[in-house]
């Protein structure tokens, strides 16, 4: 739903001003043609550093029949399918093998965020007998390990030209979240003050002035004891990141944000560069800030929206997206072990009001399957559960028709959550220590543009809600100060209005984690009702009849 995006760079630079004015590779046979294989029956258990080396397990209830009775390892580039990229080593095949071969870190032949296969030599042609499997403990060569700023869920989009205004403060705010694009931070040679950066055998550039606005940004957030998430976007037109752009992105079709390229090697050396350069300056060892958090790419099921290709195939968008995370958590989790990687997707579990999009279920149900079957990783789920319609007013009490209590559920909202959380308590979607995954409600925002004592409540209903859930890692509220653009679609979702004046739900939000919050749960369940104490601890969900629109 995220509407803020080309402008906030400019501000941004201006609320900067007013902060600091206060203070052994093989390569393959050119004569070995690759054919698909019938079956794979070799499973790639486990990729993990160990020292300067990737160490593969391998298995398989049947040894492949092959001329020469070797498993052939191949290191893929994330556009390269079956066995097409170096042979990294040869090993003899069994039931069950360890084999090693050297990560090259920070070189041209880095295979930190490569994908591996194995591939028999049958007919003097290569056949691959197992999935893809990446690296999945990047974080073992992590230069750094900074100490997570996790203080409380407590979360806000702030209005960067009220930085110094004390408002962040005074509301006791926790978490933070703020854009980035890809398109801001690209540079070349020939700007002046541009930031080089050599990685992976090759030099990258990024805009110093941009760079330096974000660094006092989080700088500032950092020293008052907030946590920062920042949201990698693509716009699409930088100019010094068209190679970011993905080929299916580039058919002419105006959207906020666009699929990151991962089809070639330009692209996606890129991309690598790009995950490395940001987890090393902001891992909170460099003097630059922090940064505990980031979400690849906003609501990535809203197709047409936020993370545009011309394509609607299902397959070919979670693929795409797939691609993109691996090497951003990867090249993160290199450089600062602590940081967490999200995804991104809207509250449209069952039901698209765009035809456009795919549904939010889907989509999580698709990228957590190539998330098993490439390598398990910590990744974590950024879950935006709005009203439906967005401009409904009631957290409490939504429409019949769009909220239900099952798995059928068309939307999940705040009311009913706990679907969504229950989801995430199946085995399938455990990480690799068997727990449950961090889940940051990074995007949430309730209107006053049907009366302020509905926004005081849903607010409240809202935060009460999330910090009685133990996974929930953030209630991150959308936003600091009414947009404009967004009131003509009645989405006032500011605790300020466009005036400045703070409105009655500023002080319920200020009380919500406080010593004041029974104030904010007696004001709450007079508006409600009911007690608000009562409605959560009992999981107690009202709705109303009708199609939610509110007149």
């Amino acid at each position: 739903m995220n509407h803020i995006r080309r402008r906030m760079i400019i501000v941004l630079a201006t609320a900067v001003a007013i902060v600091l004015a206060f203070g052994i590779t093989e390569k393959t046979g050119s004569s070995l043609s690759c054919v698909e294989a019938a079956g794979r029956p070799v499973e790639i258990e486990s990729c993990l550093i160990s020292g300067t080396d990737v160490v593969c397990q391998l298995s398989a209830g049947s040894v492949p029949a092959s001329d020469d009775g070797k498993f052939y390892v191949f290191a893929n580039e994330v556009y390269q399918d079956g066995p097409t990229g170096d042979v990294v080593a040869t090993v003899k095949a069994g039931k069950s093998v360890s084999v090693s071969f050297p990560l090259n870190y920070n070189s041209a032949e880095s295979n930190l965020s490569r994908k591996f296969l194995i591939a028999v030599k049958r007919g003097g042609q290569m056949l691959q007998v197992s999935d893809e499997h990446y690296i999945t403990n990047p974080e073992a060569i992590a230069a750094h390990t900074s100490a997570r700023m996790n203080v409380g869920i407590k979360g806000i989009l702030p209005d960067t030209t009220k930085l110094a205004n004390g408002e962040l403060e005074d509301l006791g705010i926790q978490q933070v979240v703020y854009n980035m694009s890809v398109d801001e931070i690209c540079s070349d040679a020939s700007v002046p003050g541009a930031i080089t950066y050599d990685y992976n055998g090759k030099t990258y550039y990024f805009d110093g002035t941009i760079i330096s606005n974000y660094d006092a940004l989080v700088k500032h957030l950092n020293r008052l004891g907030i946590q920062v998430t920042l949201v990698i976007l693509n716009d699409g037109k930088g100019e010094y990141s068209k190679d970011l752009i993905h080929p299916l992105s580039q058919d002419g079709t105006e959207c906020p944000g666009y699929a990151l390229n991962v089809t070639d090697e330009a692209g996606t050396n890129h991309l690598k560069a790009i995950g490395a350069f940001l987890g090393q300056r902001y891992s909170g060892s460099t003097g630059c800030g922090q940064v505990d958090n980031w979400i690849v790419g906003n609501e990535v099921n809203a197709r047409t929206s936020w993370w545009y290709t011309s394509s609607t195939s299902l397959e070919v968008n979670v693929n795409t997206y797939v691609k993109a995370f691996r090497i951003i958590y990867n090249e993160m989790k290199s450089m600062n072990a602590n940081v967490r990687i999200y995804n991104s997707i809207d509250q449209e579990w069952n039901r698209k009001s765009n035809p456009g999009s795919f549904l939010a279920k889907e989509y999580l149900d698709r990228f957590n399957y190539y998330m098993n079957r490439e390598g398990n990783i910590d990744w974590g789920l950024s879950y935006h559960p709005y009203n439906s319609p967005l401009y409904d007013p009631y957290a409490w009490n939504g429409p019949a028709v769009w909220v239900k209590e099952s798995i059928t559920t068309p939307y999940i909202t705040m009311q009913n959550i706990d679907i969504l959380i229950d989801y995430m308590h199946q085995s399938q979607f455990l990480n690799p220590a068997g727990e449950v995954r961090s889940i940051s409600i990074a995007e949430i925002g309730y209107t006053s543009s049907f009366g302020d004592e509905a926004q005081e409540a849903s607010i409240a209903y809202g935060y009460l809600k999330a910090a009685s859930l133990p996974d929930v890692d953030s209630f991150i509220l959308f936003r600091q100060t009414d947009d404009a653009h967004e009131m003509e679609s009645n989405l006032a979702l500011g605790l300020d209005d466009l005036n400045g004046k703070q409105k009655p739900a500023y002080e319920i939000y200020k009380d919500l984690g406080t010593a004041n919050e029974p104030l904010a749960k007696a004001r709450a369940s007079e508006i409600i009702g009911m007690d608000i104490d009562k409605m959560i601890g009992e999981n107690i969900v009202w709705t109303r009849g009708g199609d939610g629109v509110v007149h």
